[in-house]
């Protein structure tokens, strides 16, 4: 009725200023108009009702705005996305441009298990922002930075050369080696180099590794990485050979690395002997049964980079290399033993919340316990002494029972069968004055009830 005597009003009033043909037919076209806008704003009032009432039926997910204007979105697993006013995921990529971004998500396929002990862990927190790291020699350059988007330090490399961490100097039959790999989000350019090898004169050859290996030093191992940056697949290569033999030389393709989506990969590598497997963001993209030459021994590995034609705008991020020895033997050491200790379920720093990578682990654990059903077992949580101890220690508690959350819903197991508890930083089993002894204090513990 309001609508009616609205449109009846404003009808008349432009009659009677009304004399041509022409201007009738704009009176026409006006009052349509005018019915058009009032019926707009009534249905607008209608929609604001609904969405009203629908809030009150969506749970689990808090927005706020803020201070830059961007909105931040609360799930209700606790994770904090930053969303703009179009409502699209965004991240924000190291070099500062947005774009949308998913969370690294491994696969149940993912079967990589680290090694029991950690034997050397550089995460960069002992370099002052701007410095070259002490521990690493180069025949190039590089600083350590931090990001807006990714917690910890990083190694910026944008130029050619070879980067030595001096720490290590042996890789055994058995390890494990892990790092995460961040490229700019326009990288376009040279691919990342891994080599593990035999050197005489570690100081002066390990140069010689920044194009391809020489093989002139018994055997070696030669990897490459590249993202696809929106073309559909990325690449790896991996080479190995012996005095100038080559065993292998092999290049696959992986979807799971868009720079211009996702600008970091967390690489695994798993040596068993002449076995070598390789894991990128969860996907196995080697695995080949003779890589290795039976007995060979290994005392360097470098990372490398062919060359950048745009300094300023393309690098790559070096971050959390983490190498452990010793084959994990969790049935026997859980069953027979009565407990098992993994420090392969990592976290979040200073949080609960698992990180993708530990799916292998938490996999493991989870097999030995459907196989037996019947045992009950006790999940102790612990962190290294950095920080207040009373935080440490709900840290700690924290951390074991989203082990269990994790695998009751993620593997069927049964809740009554575990219970949980956490030390903090109270029992420690390493020194906590290098990055190598920290990694080897936080853990988690599954004992045998």
């Amino acid at each position: 009725m309001v609508m009616k005597n609205i449109l009846l009003i404003f009808s008349l009033s432009i009659l009677s200023a009304a004399f041509t043909v022409s201007e009738a037919q704009v009176l026409k076209n006006a009052s349509k108009k005018l019915e058009n806008k009032v019926k707009q704003r009534a249905d607008a009032k209608v929609d604001k009702e609904m969405d009203k009432g629908l809030d009150k039926v969506e749970e689990g997910t808090k927005v706020k705005k803020d201070s830059d204007g961007e909105v931040k979105v609360k799930e209700a697993d606790g994770t904090k996305v930053k969303v703009d006013a179009d409502g699209d995921t965004k991240i924000k990529n190291p070099d500062g441009s947005k774009e949308k971004g998913t969370a690294l998500a491994f696969t149940s396929k993912y079967d990589f298990v680290p090694g029991e002990k950690v034997v050397a862990y550089e995460d960069f927190s002992e370099a002052a922002v701007g410095d070259f790291p002490t521990r690493w020699n180069t025949n190039a350059t590089a600083e350590v930075v931090t990001l807006n988007n990714n917690e910890g330090k990083w190694l910026k490399i944008n130029k050619e050369g070879v980067w030595m961490p001096e720490f290590i100097n042996s890789l055994p039959d058995n390890f494990t080696l892990e790092f995460d790999l961040g490229v700019s989000s326009n990288f376009d350019g040279s691919k990342f180099v891994l080599n593990i090898a035999n050197l005489k004169n570690k100081d002066k050859d390990y140069k010689d590794f920044y194009h391809y290996v020489t093989w002139r030093h018994g055997h070696a191992l030669h990897m490459q990485f590249a993202p696809s940056n929106g073309r559909g697949s990325a690449n790896a290569r991996l080479q190995t050979a012996t005095d100038g033999n080559y065993l292998v030389d092999n290049g696959v393709e992986f979807k799971d690395w868009d720079n211009s989506k996702n600008n970091f990969a967390h690489i695994s590598l798993w040596r068993q002997n002449q076995r070598l497997r390789v894991y990128l963001n969860g996907e196995k993209i080697y695995d080949v049964p003779k890589a290795f030459e039976t007995n060979a021994k290994y005392n360097m590995l470098n990372y490398a980079m062919q060359g950048s034609y745009k300094p300023d705008e393309y690098y790559y991020l070096l971050g959390n290399i983490r190498l452990a020895i010793g084959a994990a033997d969790t049935r026997n050491k859980l069953i027979t033993e009565g407990k098992f200790v993994t420090r392969g379920i990592l976290f979040d720093v200073n949080s609960d919340r698992i990180k993708p990578e530990s799916g292998g682990a938490l996999k493991d654990i989870a097999n030995v316990l459907k196989e037996n059903a019947d045992v009950k077992v006790k999940i102790v949580g612990h962190t290294d002494a950095d920080g207040d101890d009373a935080k440490n220690l709900d840290l700690s508690k924290r951390r074991a029972a989203s082990v269990k959350s994790y695998l009751v819903k993620e593997f069927g197991i049964a809740a009554d069968k575990l219970e949980t508890d956490g030390k903090g930083e109270s029992a420690g089993v390493d020194k906590n004055t290098t990055a190598e002894g920290k990694a080897n204090n936080r853990r988690v513990e599954f004992i045998k009830q």
